[in-house]
């Protein structure tokens, strides 16, 4: 995809399908966030915040990462980098059977003063449960060509 490709206001269509299953969730965390509502059910039920075992935040943002390759990979690429993450907020917790898909909205697009030939794109990608409820938001800046 090129600048032209996103045009501010741009909202995609609903994307991708991650379904977070109890195993991946405690590889994840065991890995990267072992923290105990992320390991233990014991724990995790004893946390006022998640009630049972839920999957660590970054987990979900690394779904959600997952997710917008493939969805870029179906239309040519969504960047050939990325340059910053302005926000990321996790505004409810994601379960085992839980199954996750995001949209992008298009904040702003430019082509850089500096290197003509490349553009920034700012995205606001939302990443919802099955109950259309949604679990995450993160604004992000990539880098895209300005033309093929």
């Amino acid at each position: 995809m090129t600048l032209d490709d996103y045009a501010v206001g741009r909202k995609t269509e609903r994307f991708g399908r991650y379904e977070m299953s109890r195993e991946e969730i405690l590889e994840f965390a065991g890995r990267y966030d072992p923290q105990p509502f992320h390991l233990d059910d014991a724990a995790a039920a004893a946390n006022p915040i998640f009630g049972k075992l839920a999957a660590s935040g970054w987990h979900t943002a690394s779904a959600t990462m997952r997710m917008l390759v493939d969805e870029g990979a179906k239309h040519g690429g969504h960047s050939i980098g990325g340059a910053s993450v302005d926000e990321l907020r996790w505004l409810r917790p994601v379960y085992p059977g839980d199954v996750l898909s995001a949209e992008n909205e298009v904040l702003e697009a430019r082509a850089l003063r500096s290197r003509p030939e490349i553009a920034t794109v700012k995205l606001r990608t939302t990443t919802y449960n099955q109950d259309n409820q949604p679990v995450l938001t993160m604004t992000a800046n990539i880098i895209v060509p300005v033309s093929r």
